[in-house]
């Protein structure tokens, strides 16, 4: 079997970046590679993400409760472990994902109150890895930024990109209940945390990466 290496954090924690990073770095370096960007917002298999995200089923997160939400995401996942990386990971290759399950465990855990995330949490991955067959990441780097910051580095985003922010960016208070539900999923899973900044000060982008390099090269030696 391959290894799969995931990115996860909250909306504005610099997945997108550190992600693009580590993939030249790894160019570089002469190691072979396949990457992922979930959700595939250009294939078939996220229709039911995009109405989602769109407010076709509520304008709020929590008008779509999490079992049914993760499974529009479950699903997206599946088309593309069969149509494109199930032979590469079998062969050993080397997969690294922008997202995974590991989103559902971080936005749809946020929508359970704080005594029933365990269990939602336990679902979550019985449903991928045990019932749809999803390979379980070997390395998950959890990228921990305060909300004070996401917030000013969201808006940075949207002015620059001039794309408009989706349901779940727009609103603060499910962002604030994502962070909680991230400290959460990332404790019961034990993934690795990545802070991203130093009291109120945001680390720089290469000592992040300096960081996250050094688990990488671990896990592909192990």
């Amino acid at each position: 079997m391959g290894k799969l290496i995931v990115f996860e954090g909250t909306d504005g924690s610099g997945k997108s970046t550190q992600f693009r990073i580590l993939s030249e770095r790894l160019q570089k370096e002469g190691i072979s590679y396949t990457k992922l960007v979930f959700p595939q917002y250009s294939e078939p298999s996220s229709a039911l993400i995009r109405m989602y995200l769109g407010g076709e089923f509520g304008g709020k997160p929590s008008d779509v409760n999490a079992y049914a939400a993760s499974t529009f995401y479950a699903v997206d996942r599946y088309a593309s472990y069969k149509k494109v990386w199930k032979p590469i990971y079998d062969q050993g290759g080397l997969i690294i994902s922008d997202r995974y399950t590991t989103s559902n465990a971080v936005h749809q855990a946020s929508k359970e109150p704080p005594e029933r995330r365990e269990e939602y949490l336990k679902w979550l991955y019985d449903l991928e890895f045990q019932k749809l067959g999803l390979p379980k990441p070997d390395l998950v780097l959890y990228l921990d930024m305060p909300l004070e910051l996401t917030e000013q580095l969201m808006h940075e985003r949207e002015n620059a990109t001039h794309v408009h922010a989706d349901i779940h960016e727009q609103d603060m208070d499910y962002l604030r209940q994502c962070k909680e539900a991230a400290e959460f999923a990332a404790s019961y899973y034990g993934w690795v945390r990545i802070r991203c900044a130093r009291g109120s000060s945001l680390r720089t982008v290469r000592d992040i990466h300096e960081e996250i390099y050094s688990y990488v090269k671990k896990c592909l030696e192990e």
